[in-house]
């Protein structure tokens, strides 16, 4: 067995945790910043430090997430990664307005920033903004989740700034730009709780939850299925939309019946074992999509007639735009920078930044 490297073994826990230009160069873009903004979820931290016009100077990424501070969360953990992702910045410009969404503002975040209900405007995030402060004296600004309220209530959180990114964009001169408000929209999250999300009047109006991505991932770790599955050395597209088609055609039984089939196809030969994961994921996306089709047929909306922009991992997002074919919805498309342009319009509605 080779020695370790010793270098790699003495690296800093910030260094483990944290990566982004460090130093003077990292010092430097801050003096030309006029915002710093977060994106702080259950397993990560993302930090965006912005210039007047809107455009992202420099970004920092961590994996402190509010599940993975570097210290408890009673014993400060929350300031500590803070201090981690954004304190070099922070040195070079104290008086920089900062903006965070996410978990952090969730019942096990930094503070509770309470739902905001649907229907949800930008401008109704804007007043639910809930303030802490460090003790080092620095104003963090966390924007609300929404909660669609009924029999079976619907929450987010992070997701709506990513939605109104997508929705308004930004202007080079860092003014938001409206969109359309006399047409609704479908905007579509990919993740391990994706969100479809439907958008009228510049408001969110209503959403639905899938747990495609926990439940997949639960499927292949904990059940037999798993048991016969060898992970293929690249994606098999064809046994991905083998699955979404079985979904599609033959999944009337529902999710528990027609997973079975990434087994069975396996036992008789006519699935091999390679193949079997994409299958699935195929199976459980089809069913996910299904599902979406049947809720907006029942408010007489056609997903094949949405053209919905996509949020999220690009290769995630390529497999659901292929995925919706099959469903006949084919204006599909990537939508990239939407964290970002959703957190600086939200700063640009709260004060936090003057537009130019």
């Amino acid at each position: 067995m080779k020695a370790r490297d010793k270098s790699k073994s003495t690296e800093t826990r910030t260094e483990k945790r944290t990566r982004e230009p460090q130093g003077a160069q990292s010092a430097d873009v801050a003096k030309h910043a006029a915002l710093l903004a977060l994106d702080w979820g259950t397993t990560s931290l993302r930090a965006y430090l912005f210039d007047a016009a809107g455009e992202v100077l420099a970004t920092r990424v961590s994996t402190a997430g509010i599940m993975n501070l570097p210290v408890p969360a009673a014993e400060g953990g929350f300031e500590a990664a803070f201090d981690e992702a954004c304190a070099v910045w922070l040195a070079e410009s104290p008086a920089l307005p900062v903006l965070a969404a996410g978990m952090v503002g969730s019942a096990q975040g930094w503070v509770q920033a309470p739902y905001v209900e649907t229907p949800a405007s930008a401008e109704a995030l804007v007043e639910g903004i809930v303030r802490v402060r460090t003790t080092s004296g620095v104003t963090v600004c966390v924007v609300p989740g929404v909660l669609e309220p009924g029999a079976l209530p619907n929450v987010m959180r992070g997701e709506e700034s990513q939605v109104f990114g997508a929705l308004y964009g930004a202007s080079r001169a860092g003014v938001a730009a409206r969109p359309d408000t006399a047409r609704s929209a479908l905007i579509g999250l990919p993740g391990t709780h994706a969100k479809w999300v439907v958008v009228e009047g510049g408001q969110i109006a209503r959403f639905y939850t899938f747990m495609t991505g926990e439940v997949y991932a639960a499927l292949m770790a904990h059940t037999i299925l798993g048991r016969t599955m060898k992970r293929p050395a690249e994606p098999d597209t064809q046994a991905f939309l083998r699955g979404v088609s079985v979904a599609r055609e033959h999944g009337c039984a529902g999710l528990l019946a027609t997973a079975f089939s990434t087994r069975t196809l396996g036992l008789t030969g006519q699935l091999a074992p390679d193949e079997q994961p994409d299958y699935l994921s195929g199976v459980v996306i089809g069913h996910e999509l299904a599902g979406l089709e049947a809720a907006l047929a029942r408010r007489d909306v056609a997903l094949a007639a949405c053209a919905p922009p996509l949020i999220g991992n690009d290769a995630l997002c390529e497999r659901y735009r292929l995925a919706l074919e099959q469903f006949g919805c084919t204006g599909a498309r990537l939508v990239h920078r939407a964290t970002e342009r959703g957190l600086w319009h939200i700063a640009v509605l709260a004060g936090l930044v003057a537009p130019r």
